[in-house]
């Protein structure tokens, strides 16, 4: 199920990133290009962050930047960026963050399966092991295609 949104379209690798900004940025460049989310969508998602703080920081190493949809998401899309060296969220127990998976949900209900996976995907130690490890997408996508 995974496979059907994570692809070599919207799953990308980089060695390192400035600050968790560029981060979200380059994961959202994916759903920007598909047109899935509007430049408004992540202007909500620096906003929150800015007004209640990481939200999004789900665990050690894992981020899920989302806002809602009536902020800038034409469609559900998601996307996936591994930051290599990592990146500071400023979420004290989960920094740094190496996985970040960019949600945008077109309304209240049509992502929950998508969250069910990802719950079970990022639950799976052995996993997200081989994800954080990754070299290349492909090396990502066999393992999001198990979901």
């Amino acid at each position: 199920m995974l496979g059907k949104w994570l692809t070599n379209q919207t799953v990308n690798i980089v060695d390192s990133v400035n600050d968790w900004k560029e981060a979200i940025q380059l994961c959202a460049a994916p759903l920007l290009k598909n047109k899935a989310i509007t430049p408004n969508y992540i202007d909500a998602i620096f906003q929150l962050h800015e007004s209640i703080g990481p939200y999004y920081v789900l665990a050690p190493g894992i981020a899920m930047p989302h806002a809602r949809p009536e902020q800038g998401v034409n469609q559900l899309g998601l996307s996936m960026l591994l930051v290599k060296q990592g990146v500071k969220f400023n979420s004290e127990d989960n920094d740094p963050v190496y996985l970040i998976t960019l949600l945008a949900a077109s309304d209240s209900t049509s992502h929950i399966d998508m969250l069910t996976q990802l719950a079970t995907l990022f639950g799976n130690t052995d996993d997200m092991q081989t994800i954080f490890n990754a070299q290349h997408s492909d090396q990502i996508l066999s393992v999001i295609n198990r979901y």
